[in-house]
């Protein structure tokens, strides 16, 4: 994890991994290996190793497991004790521990989309301080809108009022903020929900 130089704005990083890995049939999706370890792991370090400023880790179901996975990197976890009420809880959560080291953007990154590369993530991050950081710069593939999604610090008590299981998709049509879209490929659409998912982008589901 770079700190980045003073004069650009840096953007922090929440990871959402809390989710319940409902379509899962009792195993957990994070846990599933990829490139020979857990989908959370993989995650977090492309987190880390990208030109970010600080990364939290939101967690919730079975948060002890995905905790462990990640307890050497350079990650703070945040459980989310209310992770059965929806994503809501969990960016209102993240968004307020990672506000408090003062970045001037906030990327939320979803921790169950395995092809997201370090390379995605910079790639973003350059997007948000080309525009001097006020701009919402959103991942996209193909033309269709994906994650992860950086927001700046203008938005950031929006975030966290959001309510219920909904992310942030009608907040980044209201905003009024302009939204810039960047490319990055299929990894931007790219998640697990299910175990057919896991297997097709060439995982392997542990219980």
């Amino acid at each position: 994890m770079a700190d980045p130089p003073e004069q650009v704005p840096p953007v922090a990083i929440v990871i959402l991994a809390a989710g319940q890995s409902s379509r899962m049939g009792g195993a957990h999706k994070l846990l599933a290996e990829f490139g020979g370890m857990p989908l959370i792991r993989r995650s977090a370090i492309a987190a880390t190793n990208c030109e970010s400023h600080s990364v939290i880790a939101v967690t919730g179901y079975r948060h002890a497991e995905i905790e462990a996975a990640i307890a050497d990197l350079p990650v703070k976890p945040v459980h989310n004790a209310e992770f059965s009420s929806g994503m809501a809880s969990s960016l209102a959560l993240g968004v307020a521990a990672a506000e408090a080291g003062r970045p001037e953007g906030i990327m939320i990154m979803l921790a169950d989309m395995p092809a997201l590369t370090v390379s995605d993530l910079d790639a973003l991050i350059a997007a948000f301080r080309s525009c001097g950081g006020r701009s919402i710069v959103r991942s996209a593939a193909g033309g269709r809108p994906g994650n992860p999604v950086i927001f700046p610090r203008a938005l950031y008590a929006a975030l966290k009022s959001l309510t219920g299981d909904k992310g942030a998709r009608e907040l980044i049509k209201g905003s009024g903020f302009p939204v810039v879209d960047i490319e990055i490929g299929d990894g931007a659409l790219i998640d697990v929900d299910t175990p057919d998912a896991i297997e097709a982008a060439g995982g392997i589901l542990r219980r």
